[in-house]
């Protein structure tokens, strides 16, 4: 027996009960609340998210805006196709899933049947592509390239083909008007992934994707797509518990997108890109006296910008691609071409994205910079046939002695040394090897204020910015790369790269004397895009205000109405005086006429007191490779800049090309007569295309340039006819009389500034 009192147990028990019972009601409250939180006061909300757990969304594609050239042509469009697709939920209501209906429509359309199965499931974490990433409610394109028998025999026997339609919907084109290519410029499209559109679910109207979109993925496509895109229309579908559509909710219909007008003039882009790959295949045709081979001119772009606003006339880059590779999908073959080492990366553009040393183009800011650090333009510079800094010896080219020259004499032959002492003694002045706490560094903000080492803010996306390889630059570089340098450095090897890393192991962050007379003739780590340099020689041919290159002049409704311009925009002044302006002017015409570039030019008929024109040949050494031309030059209305990697001198390898894109534009034939009637494009087009009623854009006839000399009738200046002999030219190597001693710095591979490793500039003089 217990020998605990009755009254004891009986006050325990008691305790018990009035505990369990506190609980219960706890529960019971809690449970009261959160159905009185979920039933009244939340009701609405769950209310409408039960309501829509029966609605489905079929999502209709705005038809997407047009890319237009500045009078109107049509760059990318679009046309119908007959697309044909099939409904899913109709298949699932099918017995076999409408596997026969899927099999007979193989037939039909010449298809494997396993291949329009595929199309039509749908893609989750385990399949992958083909497969659809759209709505299952959304009819399921099998094919955009279905001929009109093939879309007659499904729509003639429906009994046989349920859920399956055929019918005329708009696809993407790009048209190559004129001939003209612009896959760099103009982009591609491509459907939205699932992950954009998850992450834009909660968000309205063009901020939102939908599963069906395509979506720009690169040039103007990507830009602009909000622009373009449209907005889609949507179907509500009631469905039941099984999935199966029992009623409309409600209807928007789709808007279309509106057009891009823009600045390039598709005539003048086929002349650019021709020509270009003219130029190229002339330097591969041309040998090479210093690597005792062929020129091999693996890659190029070219530029014409219009230097009263900055806007792009038109642009080209090589290698190219077709476009119209992304229509309706690209293949994994196609897709592994374009972007395999062996094609050489077509899909940049190097216009904005190819970075190279600048070779003596780069001499009209070294110029700007003496005279902003106190030089004169009046005074006389050496111009000896080499100079020794730091106990070596730097040679002028073919070791050509000028005396004493002006500095517009300097830029007309491109004499090296003249620049080599200007730089020398300036770095001298700011402390040497041990410089002042506040050094001058002129050279290096000149290079800041002509916008090197920053993007232009063109309106393509994955611009780079290039390089000034200042003290901030070398320090950071040090940093980044000492540990790496040490450690190949410890290896003991023999190699260039073995000396140049012991060097830089030690003493790295130090701007030397070599780095700074490499820099004043576009030598060195020093990296520019063609885009940066036609903005430079844009201003020193405006009065001096750098534009931001734009491609785009103005958004225009389907309807033919202005809806936003996109007008020129003032970044900068070119940092010298008007005295200077014109100094440069003077000195880069006289490259025309007696100069670097004059056999490509006035030596070849070239007009020069009817149309002026201003140049600076540049021949840029690359370390590893061979050299790369570079052709700078502008008019009173145009910035003409072409660059070949490994393609021989500046007026060598571009000079023909470059001359043929101004005859086009100004009408010129080969024998130096000027007809305004038969030029492409005598002054920058300003206005706006005028439109029909309908959207179209009225075209207004043009008549192409008549016989240029030694073509047959109708050819164009611009043709490419047979080239000039080839002469002497200027090219810009920082020779040492010691061979065995390094002449440059290696960069490494920088994924985040390009898609390819940066070229390399050989001479980096170290003193």
């Amino acid at each position: 027996m217990s020998n605990i009192p009755e009254t004891g147990r009986t006050r325990r028990v008691t305790i018990r009960l009035v505990v369990l019972q506190i609980l219960v009601l706890s529960l019971l409250a809690t449970l009261g609340g959160r159905l009185w939180y979920l039933q009244i006061r939340n009701a609405k909300e769950y209310t409408a998210k039960a309501t829509g757990n029966h609605i489905r969304e079929v999502v209709e594609p705005a038809v997407r805006g047009e890319i237009l050239d500045a009078s109107g042509r049509i760059l990318a469009g679009n046309e119908a196709r007959l697309v044909v697709s099939v409904s899913r939920t109709s298949l699932l209501q099918q017995k076999d899933g409408g596997k026969a209906v899927l099999g007979r429509l193989a037939g039909v359309l010449g298809m494997p049947a396993k291949d329009v199965q595929e199309k039509v499931r749908l893609c989750d974490a385990k399949t992958q592509q083909p497969c659809w990433n759209g709505s299952p409610y959304q009819p399921i394109p099998v094919t955009k390239e279905a001929t009109t028998q093939q879309a007659m025999q499904i729509m003639e026997r429906r009994e046989d083909f349920p859920g399956v339609t055929a019918q005329p919907t708009a696809v993407r084109r790009y048209t190559g008007i004129e001939g003209a290519n612009l896959a760099q410029v103009l982009g591609y499209l491509s459907p939205v992934t699932d992950d954009e559109v998850s992450k834009t679910a909660d968000k309205k109207g063009l901020d939102r994707y939908l599963p069906a979109d395509q979506i720009g993925r690169a040039g103007l496509e990507s830009v602009y797509d909000r622009d373009l895109r449209g907005t889609a229309g949507i179907t509500q579908l009631e469905v039941d518990n099984l999935g199966r559509v029992i009623g409309t909710a409600g209807t928007v219909a789709p808007q279309a997108g509106d057009n891009l007008v823009t600045s390039i003039d598709a005539r003048v882009q086929k002349v650019v890109e021709d020509n270009l790959v003219q130029a190229m295949n002339d330097a591969r045709n041309t040998f090479d006296k210093v690597t005792n081979r062929n020129y091999e001119a693996d890659s190029g772009a070219a530029v014409v910008m219009d230097v009263h606003t900055g806007r792009i006339v038109a642009m080209a880059s090589a290698p190219t691609y077709d476009p119209n590779l992304w229509v309706g999908g690209i293949s994994g073959k196609d897709y592994q071409a374009l972007t395999s080492k062996d094609s050489n990366f077509p899909l940049l553009n190097r216009a904005i994205q190819g970075q190279s040393a600048p070779g003596s183009t780069f001499k009209v800011i070294s110029t700007t910079a003496a005279v902003q650090a106190g030089y004169s333009l009046d005074g006389h510079y050496d111009c000896p046939k080499s100079m020794t800094i730091g106990g070596r010896e730097f040679k002028n080219f073919e070791s050509e002695n000028f005396g004493a020259i002006s500095l517009e004499k300097a830029l007309e032959v491109s004499c090296d040394t003249v620049f080599y002492g200007l730089a020398y003694d300036q770095w001298m002045k700011d402390g040497g090897i041990k410089p002042k706490k506040d050094p001058g560094d002129w050279f290096f903000k000149t290079a800041h204020q002509f916008g090197l080492g920053a993007k232009t803010g063109i309106d393509l996306p994955a611009e780079v910015p290039g390089r000034v390889p200042d003290r901030q630059w070398k320090q950071s570089f040090y940093d980044n790369n000492k540990d790496a340098w040490c450690a190949q450095a410890q290896k003991g090897g023999n190699s260039f790269s073995d000396q140049i890393a012991r060097e830089n192991c030690v003493d790295g962050y130090q701007m030397r004397a070599g780095d700074a007379v490499n820099f004043a003739i576009g030598q060195g780590d020093t990296l520019v895009t063609p885009v940066q340099m036609a903005r430079i020689y844009s201003a020193l041919a405006n009065g001096g205000t750098f534009y931001r290159p734009t491609i785009a002049k103005a958004v225009i409704s389907p309807s033919g109405q202005l809806v936003r311009d996109i007008a020129p925009h003032e970044d900068a002044k070119f940092p010298g005086d008007q005295k200077l302006l014109s100094y440069i002017d003077q000195a880069t015409a006289g490259v025309i006429t007696s100069g670097t570039a004059a056999w490509k030019f006035a030596g070849a008929g070239w007009p020069q007191g009817k149309i002026e024109l201003h140049a600076k040949t540049g021949t840029a050494e690359v370390e590893g490779k061979q050299t790369t031309s570079w052709l700078t030059t502008y008019s009173k209305d145009y910035a003409v800049v072409m660059t070949i990697s490994q393609g021989g001198t500046g007026s060598g390898g571009s000079g023909d090309a470059v001359r043929r894109i101004y005859q086009a534009l100004y009408g010129v034939d080969d024998k130096g007569n000027v007809d305004n009637g038969k030029a492409l494009l005598p002054a920058p087009q300003t206005e706006l295309p005028k439109f029909n009623p309908d959207g179209t854009a009225i075209i207004k006839p043009v008549a192409y340039p008549g016989t240029a000399a030694g073509a047959s009738a109708g050819t164009a200046p611009g043709t490419l006819l047979a080239p000039v002999a080839a002469g002497a030219e200027e090219v810009q190597p920082l020779t040492f009389l010691d061979p065995a001693q390094p002449t440059g710095t290696p960069v490494p591979y920088a994924a985040a500034d390009t898609a390819l490793e940066p070229t390399r500039s050989t001479g980096r003089g170290r003193a």
